[in-house]
C-alpha cells in the first residue's frame, strides 16, 4: 500500500519539534507570545485529520470565543488545507471535511453546550486558562472516551486557575507531554525586541505573557490575592458541611438555550464568625428541573435549604413560562430575592467580599470551578484613557457575581443559626 505525501507548506520551529514527535495521549504547552503555538497545533490537527484511519474521524480546535476561533484561527486553518486535494471548507461552520471522511471544526467556549453528544478523536484547546473549566470537564472530556481521543492545552498564564492545575498534572505524569517555553530561552524574537516589550509592559505582564511565569499578578484581577492568601493560610482544603446546619445557595441567573448565559450556584454554611463555601454549580443553557436534580443529589431539600436569587429571579425564564422563584417556591424551597442594588452594586459585592475574605474557607474539591473563577474575575480596562470599566463580564462573572451575592446577604450572626427538627423544619 502505497502513502500519499501532502505538503502542507509547514516547517515546524526547532521549539516544537518534540511536541510533534510526542507519543502521549494528553499534552500542554506553555507558551509566550508569538512563539508559534497556535500555528503549530493546527497543522497537528490537520496532520491527526489526515492519518486518521478510524471511522469518520472527527476534531476540533476549541478558543475561548468563537468569534476568536472565526478571526485568528480559521485564516490559518484555510491557508494550510485549501491545497489538499479533495479538501472541501465549509465558511459557515468553520469547517473542513477531507477525503478520508475525516473532519475539522473550530468552536467557541463560550457556547460549550452546543457541543454536547459529539464525539472527538483529538481536540486543541486553545488559551484554556480563558475558558470555562467546565467545558472541559463536562462535554470535551466525555467526547472523547469512547474513541480514546486526545486532548492538548496550549496557552499563556493567567494565574494559579486551571490551565495552571492541568500544567502541573502534565509535569507530573509520564502520560502527559509537556512543553514551557520562555521567551527568553527560545530565541524566536530578537533581544532588542524583547527589551523594547519590557520597557511599555508592566513587569507582572512582561513575566506573564512572555516569561510565562504563573505567579505574575493579573492586573485588575479582583479577588486573586485573597485567594492566594486562603490558600496560604491553609483555608482551601476538605470543609465538610455540617447537617445541623442550614445550606443557603446563592444563584446567578443564566436562562436556558443555546446562547443562555451560565447558572451558577454557591452553597454557604455559616459557622460563628466563620463563613464555609461548601459546594459550587455551573452549567449552560439547562432547564430548572436540572437545578433541582442537583440539589436534591446533593441533598439540598427544603427543609435544610434557602435559596438566594439576585433581582431578576422573578423574572420569566426565557424558554419556560415560569419564573424561578416562583419554580423553586413550587418545589418546595425558601425563597428569597435580592433587592436590585443599583449602580455600582458589582463593585460592592466586590469590596464586601474582600472584606469578608479573611473569614472564609472553601471547599477545595466541591469549589474548584467557584475558585477558579474568583480567580479569573478581573476589572476591564480602557488602555487609551487609562481607566477601569468595571467587572468584565466573562465565563467568570457569573460565578463571581454569585458569590458576591452571598457576601452582600451576609448578617453578622446574633446567636448559633441551626435547624429546628421538632416542628417538622424550619429555622431558628
Amino acid at each position: 500500500m502505497t502513502t500519499a505525501t501532502i505538503e502542507l507548506g509547514y516547517k515546524a520551529r526547532d521549539a516544537f519539534e518534540p511536541f510533534h514527535k510526542r507519543k502521549q495521549r494528553f499534552g500542554c504547552i506553555v507558551a509566550h507570545r508569538r512563539a508559534g503555538k497556535t500555528v503549530a497545533s493546527i497543522l497537528d490537527l490537520i496532520d491527526a485529520a489526515l492519518r486518521c484511519s478510524k471511522s469518520e474521524p472527527r476534531f476540533a480546535y476549541i478558543a475561548p470565543y468563537y468569534a476568536q476561533a472565526k478571526d485568528v484561527v480559521w485564516t490559518y486553518v484555510k491557508q494550510y488545507t485549501r491545497g489538499i486535494p479533495g479538501a472541501t471548507i465549509n465558511e459557515s461552520e468553520l469547517r473542513v471535511d477531507f477525503p478520508n471522511g475525516a473532519r475539522l471544526r473550530l468552536y467557541g467556549a463560550d457556547n460549550y453546550d452546543r457541543m454536547r453528544g459529539i464525539y472527538l478523536d483529538g481536540v486543541v484547546m486553545d488559551e484554556f486558562a480563558d475558558q470555562p473549566p467546565q467545558a472541559w470537564r463536562e462535554v470535551i472530556r466525555p467526547a472523547l472516551a469512547d474513541r480514546q481521543g486526545w486532548a492538548l492545552f496550549i496557552g499563556t498564564p493567567k494565574g494559579r486557575n486551571a490551565f495552571y492545575d492541568v500544567y502541573q498534572q502534565a509535569t507530573k505524569s509520564p502520560e502527559w507531554f509537556d512543553l514551557k517555553l520562555k521567551a527568553s530561552e527560545t530565541s524566536l524574537i530578537v533581544p532588542a525586541e524583547l527589551e523594547a516589550m519590557r520597557a511599555q509592559m508592566s513587569a507582572n505582564e512582561y513575566a506573564r505573557e512572555m516569561e510565562c511565569d504563573f505567579d505574575a499578578a493579573i492586573e485588575g484581577a479582583y479577588y486573586a490575592e485573597e485567594i492566594a492568601k486562603a490558600r496560604t493560610d491553609g483555608r482551601i482544603g476538605f470543609v465538610p458541611e455540617d447537617s445541623h446546619l442550614i445550606v443557603r445557595l446563592f444563584a446567578d441567573i443564566g436562562g436556558t438555550g443555546a446562547k443562555a448565559d451560565n447558572f451558577t450556584f454557591w452553597a454557604q454554611q455559616c459557622v460563628g464568625l466563620e463563613i464555609r463555601w461548601t459546594n459550587h454549580y455551573e452549567v449552560q443553557g439547562h432547564p430548572i428541573a436540572a437545578h433541582l436534580n442537583w440539589m436534591r443529589s446533593q441533598g439540598y431539600n427544603p427543609d435544610r435549604c434557602k435559596i438566594y436569587l439576585p433581582h431578576d429571579g422573578s423574572t420569566q425564564d426565557r424558554v419556560f413560562d415560569v419564573s424561578y422563584e416562583s419554580a423553586f417556591k413550587d418545589a418546595g424551597y425558601t425563597v428569597e430575592v435580592i433587592p436590585n442594588q443599583g449602580k455600582g452594586a458589582a463593585i460592592n459585592r466586590i469590596e464586601q467580599g474582600r472584606r469578608l475574605f479573611p473569614r472564609m474557607r472553601f471547599d477545595e474539591e466541591k469549589t474548584r470551578g467557584g475558585v477558579d473563577a474568583l480567580i479569573a474575575y478581573h476589572e476591564k480596562r480602557d488602555e487609551k484613557r487609562g481607566i477601569g470599566l468595571g467587572p468584565n463580564h466573562d465565563w467568570a462573572s457569573h460565578s463571581a457575581d454569585a458569590f458576591g451575592a452571598g457576601c452582600i446577604a451576609y448578617e453578622e450572626p446574633s446567636a448559633p443559626v441551626t435547624l429546628n427538627f421538632s416542628g417538622g423544619g424550619g429555622w431558628t
